[in-house]
Parts: structure tokens; C-alpha cells; sequence
């Protein structure tokens, strides 16, 4: 490509494939470089889960929707924690010791029913007529290894109250295997697949059978 014919024209590489890139990284031309896209805005073009498109969560340090707020100090975070404490099903807590702080949280609603924007609980909802959702689940990298996510797991799964499943889902594209692999030492079993964020995420969709009974809707 010729730069002259459109010269201001920028491309910013996507090292992280999540359709946000390195604003230190351009590239000048008529057509994108393959690995690059026309948004710059990346904070951190090496990890997918942040850019300016991300929900900000309180995981130990990320500023997850590049907007220089991190975690609590965030009020994006303060304002969908509270929300979510109103609406859940289960809101788990996790200390290590007595009185130690917070290291981690789950946020498990029940469905369908929630008035939550999300295509994730959305394709639950469509196909199952009673379940359990894990929405996000966050350990911080100092509780890493003590069974924390599993504990918040089985906390979840014991309060099932006739729900048929527990459902949950995971990234594919970019892939992410540790969490793949922790669904399905737990006993989670694919279910379906789907596109999200204007395609640029791919999820695979999880489902634990918790009750006897029909889980899925009957065909209309």
C-alpha cells in the first residue's frame, strides 16, 4: 500500500487479538497490516481481558476498561457490585483466616428471569428453564492455589433449590485453557458456543447437571 494515498490513515497492532490496539505500535497505509486494527486505544495490548470494551472487576490490580481507575476506585466497579448484590441469587465473599480481607468473590444469579444485559445469561435463558449462573468469579493472585474458586464452586452448587444446572462459561477465543481446564475437573460439560463483542470473543458455553428432571426448554 501506498501511505501517500491516504496518509493519515493509522493502524494499531492487536497483539491480544481483542479489537482494541497498541497506541506506541502504528502503522501508516491504505489497508490494515494483518495483526493490526483501526482502534488504539489498548492499555495493555498483552492481555485481552483489558481495553476501553472491558467491564472493570476487582482483581488485584488490572485497570481493566483502560479508563486509569483500578478496581474499587473505580465507581463503574462500586456502582455493578451493588446492583448485583440486589439481584443475586448468591454473592460469595473469600478471606483467608479470621478477619483477613476480601481476596475473592463470586456473583452467582439464577435464571431465567434477571433483567441483565448480557448475550451469555441471555443464551442460558433461552435454553434452560430453571438454572444457576456463575457470572464472574475473581481470586486475587495472592489466594492463588488454596481451592478458594472451588470452595466459592461448591458453595454455589449446594444452594442449587431445585435448579436443574449450574451454568458458566469460557473463553475459546482468545483461549483461555486454565479456566477451561478447572470447568472440567469440576464436572462442567459443553453445551454450545457463541460469538460476543462484535465478534472479536469467542465463549463455550458450560453446563453441571445439579437435579433429576428435564433442564432444557421444550421445543416450540
Amino acid at each position: 500500500s501506498d501511505p501517500a494515498v491516504n496518509p493519515d490513515r493509522l493502524w494499531y497492532r492487536d497483539a491480544d487479538t481483542d479489537g482494541y490496539g497498541d497506541p506506541t505500535d502504528a502503522s501508516q497505509g491504505c489497508t490494515a497490516p494483518v495483526g493490526y486494527v483501526a482502534d488504539g486505544t489498548d492499555c495493555d495490548d498483552s492481555t485481552p481481558s483489558v481495553n476501553p470494551g472491558a467491564q472493570e472487576i476487582c482483581d488485584g490490580g488490572d485497570d481493566n476498561n483502560c479508563d486509569g481507575l483500578i478496581d474499587d476506585a473505580d465507581p463503574v466497579v462500586i456502582g455493578t457490585l451493588a446492583w448485583f448484590a440486589d439481584v443475586a441469587h448468591t454473592f460469595l465473599v473469600g478471606t483467608v483466616g479470621d478477619g483477613g480481607p476480601p481476596l475473592g468473590f463470586l456473583v452467582g444469579l439464577d435464571g431465567p428471569g434477571v433483567a441483565y444485559d448480557s448475550a451469555n445469561y441471555r443464551w442460558f435463558s433461552a435454553r434452560y428453564d430453571r438454572f444457576l449462573y456463575v457470572d464472574r468469579v475473581v481470586v486475587d493472585p495472592s489466594a492463588s492455589g488454596l481451592g478458594m474458586a472451588q470452595a466459592f464452586y461448591r458453595a454455589f452448587a449446594a444452594r442449587d433449590d431445585g435448579h436443574a444446572v449450574l451454568c458458566a462459561e469460557v473463553n475459546t477465543r482468545p483461549r483461555n485453557d486454565r479456566s477451561l481446564a478447572f470447568h472440567e475437573a469440576f464436572g462442567f460439560e459443553p453445551v454450545g458456543s457463541q460469538d460476543t463483542e462484535g465478534g472479536t470473543k469467542t465463549v463455550r458455553m458450560l453446563a453441571l447437571t445439579l437435579a433429576l428432571g428435564p433442564a432444557t426448554k421444550e421445543p416450540v
